[in-house]
């Protein structure tokens, strides 16, 4: 089930119009009122599980001021303008579909901001901080956007916002922090990174197409009384999203080193449709399906647009720098103390399905590593299970820090024929950990 959930979520841009497509049918075959009950449930399904994965703590990060800046003010200033100008011209006597392009302008960054900042090789730290604020942000100022840019040519159910957004993203936002945290606690940062937090984002996905194809199925009569009224939605819609990459794109070339402008310009141009979608489909009532219709449209778009924008960003801004091990490392650490046994051991490397971990003292600092090989061979000696690893010859534990090359980590790694590395933050904490698994999988992806 999970590898089918999967596969919609790679191929979002192609399953967003089949889902409109089966909506659209569904919708001409037979009543589809009863639909209307499946959207709150369908919302929560659909941001939940993206909340749980928002790294809140790294607000209180620093070193990037300037970009965050300039992209919130972006966000909150130059694109709802550009989204309610683009509106106001192609709809003039449709109210709701411009109130979904306002929408759509409102609410910026989505978890893709940081997935195609990786992908491109610009800032992910900054990308992370951008989706956290924009979200917030957003979530404040979007009934005051709406009221003030619509209100007097639609009527704002201005407490139903606010309510909508409690429901849909604020409840939801508390809800996933906690669920990160007791899932952290329960079972370690370590495992969380590892097993648990790439499940959630394929159920958000589930979501976002459930919400798709019931805005189709409640719309269908309409669009067939007026198929080209589909095209109408769409070409507006490009050329907000080209005015998107073009302005982001010169800001981040002028004031903006390469990482820094590739952070800026998915931090513009990704917009939380998700949210969107949902605040369009639950507090305008029967309006709202013609609202969420173009929103539904700008999925395809995005999802293409950002894929084709990564394959020019080394044409844009210059070839990337050098990978440094921060940004291949994965937060949390397997680890046991040095009392615990051999036995504890055996039962973490075989739960976890790793080959190794680091073995710590009563300050928590590493002394050294286990293998598999290290306890097959303690084994084969007859060494008891009961055996405490500090009685073990322990590997040598490689620490590297963070702004370290990769190359020159993987030249490290080689020398001392130890393919995982422990990595000490400023304060000398182990919290991170540079895997072969993830060096694989960052030259794999890599564009060159």
């Amino acid at each position: 089930m999970l590898k089918g959930i999967r596969f919609v979520q790679k191929n979002l841009s192609f399953v967003i119009p089949l889902m409109m497509l089966a909506g659209f049918l569904t919708g001409q075959a037979c009543d589809v009122s009863a639909l209307k009950q499946l959207i709150l449930p369908l919302t929560f399904l659909m941001v939940y599980p993206m909340m749980i994965n928002l790294p809140l703590r790294k607000i209180a990060e620093r070193g990037d001021l300037k970009v965050q800046l300039v992209t919130q003010a972006m966000n909150f200033t130059v694109i709802p303008l550009l989204a309610f100008g683009i509106g106001k011209i192609a709809f003039p006597d449709s109210p709701y579909i411009a109130l979904g392009l306002l929408l759509a302008g409102l609410l910026p960054t989505s978890g893709m901001t940081i997935s195609w900042t990786g992908m491109a090789q610009g800032n992910m730290a900054a990308a992370v901080k951008m989706t956290v604020f924009g979200l917030l942000l957003g979530s404040f100022l979007a009934p005051l956007y709406i009221q003030g840019l619509m209100g007097t040519v639609i009527e704002i159910p201005m407490i139903g916002i606010f309510k909508q957004i409690l429901i849909v993203v604020v409840l939801p936002l508390i809800a996933g922090n906690l669920t990160q945290r007791l899932l952290i606690k329960r079972y370690g940062m370590a495992h969380y990174q590892k097993d648990l937090k790439p499940l959630f984002p394929p159920f958000s996905t589930l979501g976002v197409v459930g919400i798709v194809f019931v805005a189709m199925a409640l719309k269908s009569d309409s669009i067939a009384q007026d198929p080209a009224h589909l095209l109408e939605l769409f070409l507006p819609l490009l050329v907000l999203y080209g005015l998107n990459f073009a302005l982001s794109t010169l800001v981040g070339k002028v004031f903006f080193n390469r990482g820094d402008a590739i952070a800026l310009v998915y931090g513009t141009v990704m917009r939380n449709l998700s949210i969107a979608l949902a605040i369009a489909m639950t507090a305008f009532g029967k309006a709202g399906s013609e609202t969420a219709l173009i929103i539904a449209l700008a999925y395809i778009i995005q999802v293409q647009a950002a894929a084709w924008y990564v394959k020019i960003t080394d044409r844009l801004f210059g070839p990337a720098p050098d990978a440094q091990v921060k940004d291949v490392m994965l937060d949390g650490v397997f680890s046991l103390h040095d009392r615990d046994t051999v036995q504890n051991a055996l039962r973490l490397l075989a739960e976890e399905e790793i080959h190794s971990f680091a073995v710590l003292d009563e300050q928590n600092q590493p002394l050294g590593m286990v293998s598999t090989a290290l306890l097959l061979d303690a084994l084969a000696d007859g060494t008891a299970t009961d055996t405490p690893l500090k009685e073990l010859q322990l590997e040598p534990a490689l620490l590297i820090p963070a702004k370290t090359p990769l190359q020159q980590a993987l030249a490290q790694m080689k020398r001392a024929h130890e393919y995982k590395v422990l990595v000490p933050d400023a304060d000398g904490k182990i919290e991170h950990v540079l895997t072969q698994e993830e060096i694989i999988r960052h030259f794999a992806e890599s564009k060159k």
